[in-house]
């Protein structure tokens, strides 16, 4: 008698790292909801606050699928939808009742907003001292610019990103993304763990100021360093670095392009050998990265010629073979199919019930013993408020007396 096959059961799968803290996402429109996003995609429960009739604007930001915004599926993932007016009396006090049960409140409001509706950092933290009260605006909350309107394509010029990117003979260009947006949350995020870390040590919650126009300033690099020192001004230079040659974008011989980096002077000559110019390695100036970088010109004729004359294919993988720098330049078309992308699972497959599967971007970064997880893509506008008020204790009146009244 065959003996019956014995299936192991699957290994228990340990608790995401932040199960268990509760973030009530109040902002909208990116910097804010993102952040948010980061935080619900390793655990935390996180409840999406919106108006009744307001609701988040990225939900009909970009294409839609059978009116059913895309971009809203990503931002709006493993959050809980409610709405909620908070400017009228009901509204304000059910936003106390949750923020007394909450870890964090992520806002967006103009500076003095949350304060005119008596829910600033001094109610809040009236009916709860370890709340981290988390403010993301354009140009926080203090200074002459404080109370104007503030969007990242706002910091992205004043910045200086704007200032150094681009051709040196054409405009300043900004990025065709929410790239300050996009800093400001990982921002966000990692200041929304500080201060719990904190609390952690003193049991006593903060409020964190995030103005958007600071990060991206993080991520210029030392340019303030260098001008107060040196009075230096970084120009525009297209794709090329200051730092380093060749370093430049190169198109191949069936019309596709590539990049090619050498910030290492060991691939900068091992690029110049593949591409039959060893010669070049021997000049004076060759072995400064500022230098090849005076040189360029040379440098990007000796790389560009000869990917001229080779398919991409056979681009990358000679580049590969002689242990040098390369990339494809690539549309999303083709991240969707690049096998690194697909080894790493980083465009990965959720099931959702408007849309049906769907692929988007996976969580940011890989933990081995504690991995976060997309649960759910973007829930409908308010679909939670019973479940989310009935939780808080609310009866079922309640609620259809708050939803009569507008304020849900």
């Amino acid at each position: 008698m065959p003996r019956p096959v014995v299936t192991a059961p699957a290994p228990a799968r340990a608790p995401a790292p932040l199960t268990g803290l509760r973030v009530l996402d109040l902002a909208t429109l990116f910097a804010g909801p993102l952040a948010a996003t980061m935080l619900g995609d390793f655990g935390a429960e996180v409840i999406k606050v919106e108006h009744p009739e307001r609701p988040d604007p990225s939900r009909g930001h970009g294409p839609s699928k059978d009116g059913v915004g895309l971009w809203w599926k990503v931002l709006g993932r493993n959050k809980r939808a409610i709405t909620l007016d908070l400017s009228k009396p009901a509204g304000r006090t059910t936003l106390l009742r949750l923020a007394a049960t909450a870890d964090v409140v992520i806002e967006n409001f103009r500076p003095g907003t949350l304060e005119k509706w008596d829910l600033g950092w001094e109610e809040l933290s009236a009916v709860n001292p370890g709340l981290v009260l988390t403010r993301v605006t354009g140009f926080g909350q203090f200074g002459p610019y404080a109370r104007r309107p503030g969007f990242g394509t706002l910091a992205e010029a004043m910045s200086g990103f704007a200032a150094m990117t681009g051709e040196p003979d054409a405009p300043p260009t900004l990025p065709p993304f929410g790239l300050a947006d996009s800093i400001a949350a990982l921002a966000t995020a990692y200041a929304v763990m500080t201060a719990l870390a904190a609390r952690d040590r003193t049991g006593e919650g903060q409020v964190v100021d995030m103005a958007i126009i600071e990060p991206i300033l993080t991520v210029l690099g030392p340019q303030p360093t260098w001008y107060d020192q040196l009075g230096h001004v970084q120009p525009r230079t297209g794709n090329r670095s200051q730092n380093n040659a060749p370093r430049n974008t190169y198109r191949t011989a069936d019309g596709t392009w590539v990049a090619v980096s050498t910030s290492a002077q060991s691939v900068a000559e091992r690029v110049m050998r593949l591409v039959g110019r060893p010669e070049l390695i021997e000049e004076p100036w060759f072995g400064s990265g500022a230098e090849r970088a005076r040189h360029a010109d040379v440098l990007d004729a000796a790389v560009g010629d000869w990917i001229a004359r080779h398919s991409r294919a056979d681009v990358l993988a000679a580049f590969e073979k002689a242990e040098a720098a390369v990339a494809p330049v690539q549309d999303v078309r083709d991240v969707m199919a690049d096998p690194q992308y697909r080894a790493l699972d980083t465009i990965t497959t959720v099931d959702d019930p408007e849309l049906g599967p769907l692929r988007m971007q996976n969580v940011l970064f890989r933990l081995s013993a504690t991995p976060g997880a997309i649960r759910w893509a973007g829930r409908p506008h308010g679909a939670d408020t019973e479940e989310v008020l009935t939780e808080l204790g609310l009866a079922p009146a309640d609620v259809k007396e708050l939803r009569e009244e507008g304020v849900v």
